[in-house]
């Protein structure tokens, strides 16, 4: 008689009111979270929808940079890595809700390697010498870049000194990130890639869709794309973005600091003109749809 059964199949056991209690207040806290769109694939779905819309960016006549111009910066890419843009790298925890949807400050940026015109990677060249609106902007001359209003919350690219307590995450160099304050440390200058003209062209209108250098007003580093430092992002695997100056052995700056200021083409399509000029006679210029993301 001892290897008989004493209870049914059906006999409740154990904690069993208590696990039920606890069941149901799992659902319905996952059904009040679905409502207020608070479940992650949820926050990832309103992120991609927002961050990812395009953007026209500016089309120009003159073939300069301008005071307000929506610019998009693209390196054009080396040999460790692909063609990349300064991107905002936001994920669901920079968030914010109140007053409106947007994106908190500080916010990471990284180079992503979609070349697509969008909120994400969208910046506008905003005055910080009081020039107006419209005017064009000049070699050496100080600048800074905000992001779109709206959504991105108009917060500007800075940096700041390396310290042991701010730094860049892969590499531990100067940290490049968004702020929400038009302070010095988001002062930037473009300069001439090429050193050997670099005084020749001081002072002179920045023409749009050529390689250029953006030099941080505060420290004197140049904005740079790191090939060997990647980031899985929420938008795929992306390049680590940082202020500093890469020189070769002839002191002239590498590729990691060209940059290319892309506006829309003069027929105002959805495309953007890439001019890579090796030299000033060098006018080839590359033409790159908008992959999608």
């Amino acid at each position: 008689m001892a290897h008989m059964r004493t209870y049914r199949t059906n006999v409740r056991i154990g904690n069993w009111n208590e696990d039920l209690h606890l069941e149901e207040d799992a659902k319905k806290d996952y059904l009040e979270k679905k409502k207020r769109g608070e479940l992650v694939g949820q926050k990832v779905d309103f992120l991609r929808e927002n961050i990812l819309r395009p953007v026209n960016l500016t089309m120009t006549n003159d073939g300069r940079l301008h005071f307000g111009d929506v610019v998009m910066l693209v390196n054009m890419g080396g040999v460790q890595r692909e063609c990349s843009a300064v991107s905002i790298n936001a994920d669901i925890n920079g968030l914010r809700r109140i007053p409106s949807p947007g994106i908190q400050a500080p916010c990471a940026v990284s180079a992503g390697r979609g070349i697509q015109a969008c909120v994400r990677t969208a910046f506008i060249i905003a005055s910080v010498d009081g020039s107006p609106e419209g005017s064009t902007l000049h070699y050496e001359q100080s600048f800074a870049l905000k992001t779109t209003s709206g959504f991105a919350g108009g917060l500007y690219l800075a940096s700041d000194l390396q310290s042991f307590q701010k730094y860049a995450k892969k590499s531990r160099l100067q940290e490049v990130n968004l702020d929400d304050s038009s302070s010095f440390m988001s002062w930037w200058k473009i300069i001439h890639f090429d050193p050997q003209e670099r005084l020749e062209y001081e002072g002179q209108p920045v023409p749009v869709n050529v390689s250029v250098l953006i030099i941080h007003c505060k420290t004197n580093q140049a904005l740079a794309v790191l090939g060997n430092h990647v980031l899985w992002t929420t938008y795929d695997k992306e390049y680590e973005l940082t202020a500093h100056t890469f020189l070769d052995s002839h002191k002239a700056e590498q590729d990691n600091n060209h940059w290319i200021l892309c506006t829309s083409d003069s027929a105002g399509k959805e495309l953007v003109n890439l001019t890579h000029p090796q030299s000033a006679a060098d006018n080839k210029e590359l033409t790159q749809a908008n992959p999608d993301i």
